[in-house]
């Protein structure tokens, strides 16, 4: 049975770009885009370097991250780095972006601290302007 129709003619479809993380690649696309042999991007799966999505059946997708990620695995042997050297770079990496993340975090939470603080010892020094401690440094004069 047909739906009426609203009077509007219906928009078509705009297909859904997959994201950077979404996993679409099967295996032999994968390796094409990065140059490497498919066998290579299981043992690196096996590795535990890149570790892609799967399907229900089991078989692997990469996604436009996971690509980079064999890129840069690859880079990084082709350098003489064997897996093990690779992996530790890896989590390195990730413990350096997570420390920036987390300095980031703490650098704008200082700032609000010290905004409020700020705000607080201005209306201090409204109702009391002779305590000492609110004065600016240097201008406390205790005997003149």
């Amino acid at each position: 049975m047909p739906r009426p129709s609203s009077g509007e003619p219906r928009q078509p479809r705009q297909p859904r770009t997959p994201g950077p993380s979404t996993p679409v690649y099967v295996i032999s696309v994968a390796a094409e885009l990065t140059g490497l042999h498919p066998q290579t991007l299981r043992q690196y799966d096996r590795a535990g370097l890149v570790s892609p999505g799967r399907t229900g059946g089991g078989g692997r997708r990469y996604s436009l991250n996971d690509i980079e990620m064999l890129r840069v695995v690859a880079e990084l042997t082709a350098a003489g780095i064997g897996l093990e050297g690779v992996r530790r770079i890896l989590d390195l990496e990730n413990q350096v972006a997570a420390l920036r993340a987390r300095n980031a975090e703490l650098a704008a939470q200082t700032r609000e601290l010290r905004s409020a603080l700020d705000a607080a010892l201005s209306a201090l020094a409204e109702r009391r302007p002779n305590l000492p401690a609110l004065r600016p440094r240097g201008t406390l004069h205790p005997f003149g």
